[in-house]
């Protein structure tokens, strides 16, 4: 178990401080008009937001040390 927390912490570090430097994109497809069978969406390019980078990395952290001290 130990050796898992450590794994989840580093790995949530990773991935939050990808989300808190704006590197972190995804893209969502959103359906503008629907006229019966005729249909137009739209791609919109979206980021995950900085703080929720930040809370990632604190919760990351948390997880390796809750790791580190796991006898």
């Amino acid at each position: 178990m130990r050796i898992g927390l450590i794994l989840a912490g580093v790995i949530l570090v990773a991935i939050g401080a990808a989300a808190f430097t704006g590197n972190l994109d995804f893209t969502h497809d959103r359906e503008v008009v629907k006229v019966g069978d005729l249909s137009a969406s739209v791609k919109e390019e979206k980021s995950v937001p900085q703080w929720l980078g930040a809370v990632g990395v604190i919760a990351g952290l948390g997880l390796l040390a809750a790791g580190a001290l796991r006898r």
